[in-house]
């Protein structure tokens, strides 16, 4: 099993990387086309910027070969801002694009008394989708570790399979199919974050 952690410039890709290996794949780092169609599924990783990450994905080439290979039914994991670009756009990037490859917008958090922005720590999530495959044998009360100043605002509700709370409840999982996102950093969420890992590493 082989697994493209695409490297565009942006995400925490080493840590990944390595929890991907200590889940029983391979993990290649790579921004090089023909490494990542040759792979069995993809992992896109993000820290940064909404807009920079679509400008780095556009120069460098990959925004087409991600959104064939997620067509062709290839397992695809977004990780943190990797999630969000799933979506349409973001309120940060003004009319720069995602990946449009879920209906919705990135928004970003409000500043409350007691509730500092970003959202940054560890938090409960819920599970609202029992059937989801990446969350298989995670408690529905885990704990993740979060980083982040905006959250996916799906339109079709259906693909949020676990919510967690900052000041509203928010998604901090989506799936559809082959495609899944998570808000959260599984690579630095200890036992739950692995078993995440896990799972994804183990879908057919």
């Amino acid at each position: 099993m082989k697994i493209a952690v695409i490297d565009y410039g942006m995400g925490n890709i080493h840590s990944v990387a390595k929890a991907i290996s200590l889940s029983g794949a391979t993990a290649l780092i790579t921004n090089k086309k023909s490494d990542i169609i040759s792979c069995d599924k993809l992992v896109l990783p993000g820290v940064g910027a909404f807009s920079d990450a679509m400008s780095e994905l556009a120069k460098q080439d990959l925004i087409s070969v991600i959104k064939d290979l997620v067509n062709q039914k290839k397992p695809f994991l977004g990780i943190c801002l990797g999630m969000q670009l799933l979506l349409e756009n973001s309120q940060e990037a003004g009319d720069k694009n995602g990946l449009g490859i879920l209906s919705g917008q990135v928004i970003k958090f409000s500043s409350k008394p007691g509730q500092k922005v970003p959202h940054m720590g560890w938090n409960n999530q819920k599970i609202v989708a029992q059937a989801c495959p990446l969350l298989k044998g995670v408690s529905g009360d885990s704990q993740v570790y979060f980083c982040h100043s905006y959250y996916a605002n799906p339109v079709d509700k259906t693909v949020v399979a676990s919510t967690c709370d900052y000041g509203l409840e928010f998604a901090s999982v989506l799936w559809k199919d082959n495609v899944y996102g998570v808000q959260f950093h599984p690579e630095k969420s200890q036992l739950t974050g692995l078993k995440i890992i896990k799972n994804f590493v183990a879908l057919c």
